[in-house]
């Protein structure tokens, strides 16, 4: 599949380990000299500051989408070539999943766990159709991914659906998974017993 833009969702924190940054920061330079641009949050600090930076850095094509009220407290990139000021951050995710052809998300917190979930069930009922990549720098992601398997094996999650999830833990490996994604089949709840 032909990628033209990827949504990144990350977080205005770097975490304790310099190679969470350093990798949004090669992100961000990865996809620009692969001339695909970026959709995120807008911010200009923390993982979302860094990825932005590393595309910007080698000339790419950056679209932030930030909600009013953190404009408001001046954490908008101001360099980024487009800057879609939403609403609420329901709007914002909305927009960010619009815009890309595929999502990834990179080590964050709260907020870049909820942006993945949300996009991860969309693609379970099929509101979309776009892989999504987990850069599992440092292992960050491990546990997720043993939780994903106890999800499959307690029958809360079929294990199709791992189909539209990749893994990597450099930008190039990550987005060469991306590029081999078929749309996975659209959930239908006639397999589920009724009590």
């Amino acid at each position: 599949m032909e990628i033209k833009n990827i949504t990144v969702f990350c977080g205005a924190r770097t975490g304790t380990n310099p190679l969470y940054e350093e990798s949004a920061f090669k992100l961000g330079q990865y996809l620009a000299e692969q001339d695909i641009g970026i959709v995120y949050g807008g911010g200009a600090v923390g993982m979302m500051g860094a990825v932005a930076n590393g595309a910007l850095e080698r000339g790419g094509r950056v679209t932030g989408v930030i909600p009013q009220f953190l404009m408001d407290r001046e954490m908008a990139h101001p360099d980024v070539q487009r800057m879609e000021i939403v609403q609420s951050m329901h709007k914002r995710k909305e927009m960010m999943e619009e815009l890309g052809d595929a999502v990834i998300a990179l080590p964050g917190g709260a907020g870049t766990l909820e942006e993945f979930f949300e996009v991860f069930t969309w693609g379970q009922i099929g509101l979309h159709k776009k892989p999504i990549g987990i850069l599992n720098v440092n292992n960050f992601y491990d546990e997720l991914l043993q939780l994903f398997d106890k999800l499959i094996a307690e029958g809360f999650l079929q294990a199709k659906y791992m189909e539209q999830l990749f893994t990597g833990k450099e930008a190039g490996e990550l987005l060469e998974k991306l590029g081999t994604f078929t749309p996975v089949e659209v959930r239908t709840y006639n397999d589920i017993k009724r009590r």
